[in-house]
Formats: structure tokens, C-alpha cells, sequence
């Protein structure tokens, strides 16, 4: 896909290329961070209509809490590990 192409499907609110059909919610961490990185370096051109610009925006602000939600839930497993292993007396490193 060309940057063009890219641009128009990230404004658009098109899935990435290796995830078609697919929404927001359903990308893993490293998706949705790819496809921030690719509408950044879109908007960083700043060839696009405003309008555009501002759907690319928009897609990036929904990646960004898409990529927060699933840090935030990372967060709570390791912590829940760490003291699962705390109540098991085991040594903290």
C-alpha cells in the first residue's frame, strides 16, 4: 500500500492492511501502535485536506486510548502476579 493509500485509509477509519474488516477494539497493542505510527508520519506530511486531517487526528486519539487501555490492563496482571507471589512468601527481586 503507498502512503496515499495509507493516509486515505487511516482518515477513513479503514482497518490496516493486515487486518481487514477489523475495528478499533479488536487490534493487540502492537497493531494499534503501528497504525498510530502510520498516521503520525501521515499527518507529520502534511499533504492532506483538512478534513482529512482531521479524521487522521481523530483515528490517532482512538489508537492512543486503544494502546493506554491495553498497557493499563498489562499493568494489572503484573501486579496481581507480583503479589500473588508476595502471598506465596516467595523472594522479591
Amino acid at each position: 500500500m503507498n502512503d496515499t493509500a495509507e493516509t486515505e485509509s487511516a482518515a477513513t477509519g479503514s482497518t490496516s492492511p493486515g487486518s481487514p474488516g477489523r475495528e478499533i477494539e479488536d487490534l493487540s497493542f502492537e497493531e494499534a501502535y503501528e497504525e498510530l505510527e502510520r498516521v503520525v508520519a501521515a499527518m507529520e506530511e502534511g499533504e492532506q485536506p483538512l478534513e482529512e486531517a482531521i479524521a487522521l487526528y481523530e483515528r490517532g486519539i482512538a489508537l492512543t486510548e486503544r494502546c493506554n487501555e491495553l498497557l493499563a490492563e498489562v499493568e494489572l496482571r503484573v501486579r496481581a502476579i507480583d503479589e500473588e507471589g508476595r502471598d506465596a512468601g516467595e523472594v522479591q527481586l
